[in-house]
């Protein structure tokens, strides 16, 4: 297969916080956000506005995502793709890998210690980047310790749902310098974008906003041009 795209090679070596535009087409949280999204023309949008990086859903039920979607967009667009989904076995790695990922999504709230190491592992050997996201001090030192090439720390709390913007002060800015870090839920303006940045985000990911939006383009447009600020030493 043709090595894919590097992630962490989009998203690094720019002045403005890079923008990780998802596609859905809905959430547990927000219900229905887009039903008739068609991901490779919404794709196409994100990538004209200036997104680094996309994010595909690919899980059915919740978010009304599909592995089709992944490998339509990756036949549409160069932008490196994520596949975000509740990734709990090693065969889910190399679909993703078919279908045209860079990185996979390694949520450690929802991983076993054992069962993360052994799910990083596969996403390396599979020879994609593995994305780690936390929400708690024990989580990100585990995400350290495997030495991920990119960190991701949601604001969301998986289990109310509650964005706790307290957990991004947090922890970004202990994640060290040289890997990538990533505020993940909650953004939907430019202002909410700076607020990252001040706590030492390379780059956010933003969801509902963005697949909720008329203007895909526009929408991205509008994110990303905040400065970054790096992180504290």
């Amino acid at each position: 297969m043709t090595p894919p795209a590097s992630f962490s090679g989009a998203l690094r070596g720019k002045g403005e916080v890079s923008v990780i535009a998802e596609l859905k087409r809905k959430s547990p949280s927000k219900g229905s956000l887009n039903p008739s999204l068609k991901a490779a023309e919404r794709a196409i949008e994100y990538v004209a506005g200036g997104a680094a990086a996309l994010s595909i859903l690919t899980e059915p039920t919740e978010f009304g995502g599909s592995l089709e979607d992944l490998a339509e967009v990756r036949q549409r667009v160069a932008a490196p793709l994520l596949r975000k989904d509740f990734h709990v076995d090693e065969s889910q790695v190399w679909e993703g890998r078919v279908a045209g990922a860079s990185a996979i999504l390694l949520i450690a709230r929802a991983l076993e210690p054992g069962r993360l190491e052994a799910l990083y592992g596969a996403v390396i050997e599979a020879g994609l980047e593995p994305l780690v996201e936390v929400r708690s001090w024990q989580e990100l030192e585990s995400a350290v310790r495997l030495g991920a090439p990119l960190i991701g720390v949601n604001a969301r709390d998986l289990e109310t749902l509650a964005i706790e913007p307290a957990v991004l002060d947090a922890l970004l800015p202990a994640i060290p310098h040289g890997t990538i870090a990533i505020a993940e839920s909650g953004v939907r303006s430019a202002a909410d974008v700076a607020r990252a940045a001040g706590c030492g985000a390379d780059a956010v990911l933003v969801g509902s906003a963005l697949s909720a939006a008329a203007d895909g383009a526009g929408a991205v447009r509008a994110l990303a041009t905040v400065q970054r600020q790096g992180r504290a030493a």
